[in-house]
């Protein structure tokens, strides 16, 4: 999250600047929808013939709360979670409000921390909601920079107005919806705002970022776009505004290279099961638009529903019986890595379920295998330094995912905040062909827990494996380098960043002869790669006599381009002195006027 920008090119007032930021399957035997297999792996050797010990399926406990068009007090019921976790940035709370398929009238859902939203039916028009679904920012005096760690999903939305608000920054996801009318992203008032993420969504009107500093559609639909601040990112989007950059600040895509939808939860009759949607090519549009949507179906009764409290162990052993998980909302602590080795596996969380890793150990792992679905949860870092917290295949994995890759979705991982942190890289991708689509990797500026050393994390993410692709990459205030891509292939569509605020001085990010670690480091040895509209901000506030040499570092080879890179010096604190290598204009000054590069080299 960022200090605002000075205006918008919407023609509006300038939004004012603040000077100090405030207080960032199992073997799937499901049956086939639209013409697609279902993707199988093979039982492990006797498996069969011993009983399982876990159950599937089952209730989704207290935290899951379940609505029809007939249940009574459905407003009432939103407020009172509303008003539990309208400002508990670094609370304990999380629920999931599920609204099985049919029509709601005179609803406004707000949503706050910890909370997501979700039609239980297979395409968002199943679930109507005549009505509002709301983020706001009054709890924070109308600045929603801070307006983390909320979703919602798969609804469709009839706005009183006409016009939708949902204000958000980070780790705030909007998928696979449909807005009858307009899309507003910016608070009451237009004040500060710094997100965002939509995808799989059709917005019949028109999205008014108006304050947003930055965004990123993919696969989606819209009726039109109404400005941009510094960095506005489309790719596959029907009725995006052509590309730009920077004046107005537009990178768009015509399509996105590869991409596979978020598993969710839905209803058959009365039978809840998880729709895993296929992988799609270069993507455009909708997947839901055309009736059935292509991809499988898992019944819960594969999937172990996990409750807050229960152990690694026990969530090992549902995983060694071949089941799939399903994190229930809630705080897990884990005193040894969550491990996934089979093909297909889905791990997925409701209403942000957090994973706590104790006394240093990693939280989840996964085998250099295909197809694994991570998707919709939090790791949060524990006390004890852990050497990672999140690694997708082991070191040196090596096999081709090209026709099945792991996605890595709604992830999102935070070191302080709620409480002392320690990381040493929190996201490290080993595996081929992995898709990271929206991850927010965050060493917290704000909050419990916070200080240089107190939350020392050096490394946000780090890329070993070929052929990555990241789609909407947020990852902010490392004490070292936020990202390292050492993969060949990689490839990145939208990157946003903030170097660390708390820098005590010049000595203490210098990175040899070089003036700061780069945001975005390419590794020397790497050959091939490509971004488009990437970020980096800078706010030194403890020192802001603090020079970064750039935000951009990558090897000068024919098969390494940039598209579209902006680095911004926010109100003077701190400034670069290039945008990638030795090629940019610096910052200067006070006037929050990003320097960019349009193509590199």
């Amino acid at each position: 999250m960022t200090p605002s920008p000075t205006s918008s090119s919407s023609g509006r007032s300038a939004v004012g600047r603040r000077a100090v930021l405030g207080a960032a399957a199992a073997i799937a035997s499901a049956p086939t929808l639209g013409g697609l297999a279902t993707p199988a792996a093979a039982a492990p050797s006797g498996r069969g013939r011993r009983p399982k010990a876990l159950p599937g399926g089952g209730d989704l406990g207290p935290n899951v709360i379940v609505f029809d068009p007939s249940t009574p007090g459905i407003q009432a019921k939103l407020d009172e979670v509303f008003k539990k976790q309208e400002s508990a940035q670094f609370g304990t709370g999380r629920y999931a409000l599920l609204f099985k398929p049919g029509s709601y009238s005179g609803l406004n859902a707000q949503i706050g921390f910890y909370t997501s939203i979700a039609g239980l039916g297979l395409s968002p028009d199943d679930t109507t909601i005549n009505g509002d679904i709301t983020v706001d920012a009054g709890w924070f005096n109308g600045n929603a920079t801070q307006n983390f760690w909320r979703s919602a999903e798969n609804l469709a939305v009839v706005p009183v107005n006409g016009t939708n608000r949902w204000a958000v920054a980070q780790a705030a996801p909007f998928r696979r919806m449909h807005v009858r009318g307009g899309l507003n992203l910016a608070p009451d008032g237009y004040g500060w705002a710094s997100g965002g993420y939509i995808a799989d969504s059709r917005i019949d009107g028109q999205v008014g970022p108006y304050s947003q500093q930055q965004w990123y559609t993919r696969d989606s639909a819209i009726g039109g776009w109404l400005n941009g601040v510094w960095n506005m990112v489309f790719s596959g989007v029907e009725g995006a505004p052509g590309q730009s950059f920077p004046n107005p600040p537009y990178t768009t895509l015509n399509t996105t290279p590869v991409s596979r939808e978020k598993p969710f939860l839905y209803l058959s009759g009365s039978e809840y099961r998880v729709f895993l949607p296929e992988k799609r090519t270069d993507a455009r549009g909708v997947t839901w638009g055309n009736g059935t949507p292509r991809g499988t179906s898992l019944p819960l009764s594969q999937f172990y529903v996990a409750k807050p409290g229960v152990t690694a162990a026990t969530l090992n052993e549902a995983l060694d019986q071949g089941l799939h998980l399903l994190l229930t909302p809630g705080i897990y602590h884990l005193d040894r890595p969550v491990q996934v080795n089979r093909a297909n596996t889905v791990v997925l969380g409701l209403g942000y379920a957090t994973l706590i890793p104790d006394n240093g150990v990693t939280a989840l792992k996964v085998a250099d295998v295909d197809g694994v679905r991570l998707a919709g949860f939090l790791i949060d870092a524990g006390p004890v330094n852990s050497a990672t917290l999140l690694e997708v295949g082991p070191q040196g994995a090596s096999a081709d995912h090209s026709a099945n890759p792991t996605t890595v979705q709604d992830v999102f991982i935070r070191i302080g905040g709620a409480g002392p942190g320690k990381a040493t890289t929190s996201m490290v991708i080993n595996s081929r062909h992995t898709i990271v689509d929206h991850t927010w990797v965050w060493r917290a500026d704000h909050g419990d827990g916070v200080g240089w050393e107190t939350n020392r994390a050096d490394y946000g993410v780090r890329v070993n494996g070929d052929d990555v692709l990241a789609t909407g990459l947020f990852v902010e205030h490392f004490n070292k380098y936020d990202v390292q891509w050492f993969g060949q292939r990689g490839r990145t569509i939208f990157f946003q960043n903030e170097k660390a605020y708390d820098a005590p001085n010049q000595a203490a990010i210098q990175n040899g002869s070089i003036k700061g670690y780069a945001a975005y480091k390419v590794a020397d040895s790497v050959t091939t790669h490509e971004g488009w509209g990437l970020g980096s901000y800078c706010y030194y506030n403890v020192d802001p006599s603090i020079v970064q040499h750039h935000g951009f570092a990558a090897p000068n080879a024919s098969g390494v381009r940039f598209h579209n890179l902006l680095v911004v010096s926010l109100g003077g604190q701190g400034q670069y002195e290039r945008v990638i290598n030795d090629t940019g204009s610096p910052t200067s000054g006070t006037s929050t006027v990003p320097s960019t590069v349009v193509s590199y080299p």
